[in-house]
């Protein structure tokens, strides 16, 4: 089986979010999206401090389908640099065999 990634992204709105997260999950590169928010970030950007409110959404896929979640992500968001992390999920064996099943594309 191969490993099983998170990606948080942040978004603008609420809308920006269920769109960024149902596009993934409808192309398959995604298992499932979760949206959540408002929350505040603060962040440097063009040589000032910034603050702005955001959402997140939080993707679950297999290593051989996050390049193209990413690459998805990064065509559909509206920032310019998008915040796209990446970490490496560890759990409960039936459920990263569904989202490994899922994402099978």
């Amino acid at each position: 089986m191969a490993g099983i990634v998170q990606v948080t992204v942040t978004a603008p709105s609420e809308e920006v979010a269920e769109q960024l997260g149902r596009g993934a999950v409808e192309q398959r590169l995604a298992a499932c999206a979760q949206v959540g928010g408002p929350i505040m970030s603060t962040y440097w950007w063009e040589g000032a401090v910034q603050q702005a409110a955001e959402w997140t959404v939080v993707l679950k896929t297999s290593t051989r389908r996050v390049d193209a979640l990413v690459d998805a992500v990064r065509e559909a968001h509206p920032y310019d640099t998008p915040e796209i992390v990446v970490g490496t999920l560890t759990g409960d064996a039936a459920y990263l065999a569904w989202v490994e099943a899922e994402t099978a594309g």
